[in-house]
């Protein structure tokens, strides 16, 4: 269990933090110090309720001495005792290490991978499905760049996604989407396999990532396609290299000062999650197996559309409700990658 002068240090840390802030503290350091305040709220919160649920139990026992409470204690005890275990999980996993971009909302990238026209209507599904469960949580999604196909699929689309807790739930898509189906264009009934990939990268803020203007090179361009959001033709599109990176952004909305804008910030976040592949490469050098690492060439889940089926292939979890998940019911399969993720955590604590 964890060890009783740690959990007396998150508790001092809290009421340090409350302190500080009740005395009033100044511009950033406020902001930083009320971050920390409610990332440490919970865990204290579940602190008090382990301690609290300690000394009910030790109370229980020393009534066992007393005749007139034996009883009463002998009919409390088992309770408190079946309460312990579940006490102490609750608490080990308020301690796990947070991502601190969890909280942040997140870029969200599909391609089309292999197959074609066929992979480029799967990346419009998934588009969808996202937008769905992007609904469902009360989230905004925003699209920020998206090439369509003649056949009404997707080349590339760029979305912003904004709400609460957005990069934490949606980590876990990062990767290879592979669908099993017949495509519309199949006139001989085949099943084909085709591929999309998906890319979920946290925003990142100014303090993360500083560009030397030197490093970039503008380029405004005329934006015209087929279809979606680009029927007209502007001349207002913006195109960014990074230059030591190679990195290329676009934005195509109709006001230039907002392109720039925008590409800047979908650069600033690509930047960003480079910068935490490395930092998360040097940590672990088995990074590709872990779940939710963000691999791009990792294959993460197929959705096979004869059998209904959708499966994850990093958990090894199968469920036949495929109708419901490209709708955006995907609760339940990030629910459990996310319940994996946190029992790997506890195993490297050795907890």
């Amino acid at each position: 269990m964890v060890p009783e002068e740690r959990l007396e240090q998150i508790t001092q840390r809290f009421q340090y933090l409350e302190a500080a802030m009740a005395d009033g503290a100044s511009g950033a350091d406020i902001a930083s110090l009320a971050r920390e305040y409610a990332d440490l709220r919970p865990v204290v919160a579940q602190i008090s309720a382990y301690r609290k649920l300690l000394s009910d139990l030790a109370e229980a026992e020393t009534m066992l001495a007393d005749p007139d409470m034996k009883e009463l204690a002998e009919e409390e005890l088992p309770l408190l005792r079946d309460r312990l275990p579940e006490a102490e999980h609750a608490l080990q996993l308020s301690l796990l290490p947070r991502d601190a971009a969890d909280a942040r909302p997140a870029m969200l990238e599909i391609r089309p991978g292999t197959g074609g026209d066929e992979a480029a209507l799967f990346a419009g599904d998934l588009l969808r499905m996202y937008q769905r469960y992007a609904e469902t949580h009360g989230w905004k999604l925003d699209i920020i760049e998206q090439q369509d196909t003649e056949l009404g699929g997707i080349k590339e689309v760029v979305a912003h996604i904004k709400g609460e807790n957005v990069f934490a739930r949606l980590k876990y898509e990062s990767g290879v989407h592979r669908v099993q189906r017949v495509p519309s264009t199949e006139s001989g009934g085949r099943i084909h396999t085709s591929a999309a990939t998906v890319a979920v990268l946290p925003e990142a803020e100014d303090v993360d990532i500083q560009i030397d203007a030197n490093d970039l090179r503008i380029d405004t361009m005329r934006s015209s396609g087929a279809g979606g959001q680009h029927v007209n033709t502007t001349d207002s599109a913006v195109r960014i290299t990074h230059l030591p990176s190679g990195i290329v952004v676009t934005s195509s909305e109709k006001s230039q000062h907002r392109n720039r804008e925008i590409a800047m910030q979908v650069l600033k976040t690509r930047l960003y999650d480079l910068e935490r592949q490395r930092v998360d490469s040097e940590r672990s050098a088995d990074r590709a197996a872990q779940v939710g690492s963000g691999d791009r060439s990792e294959r993460i889940r197929t959705y096979n559309f004869p059998q209904g089926r959708m499966t994850d292939h990093r958990i090894n979890l199968t469920l036949y409700k495929l109708d419901q998940v490209m709708q955006g019911d995907l609760d339940e399969v990030i629910d459990a990658l996310a319940a994996d993720d946190q029992a790997r955590m506890l195993a490297e604590m050795g907890t």
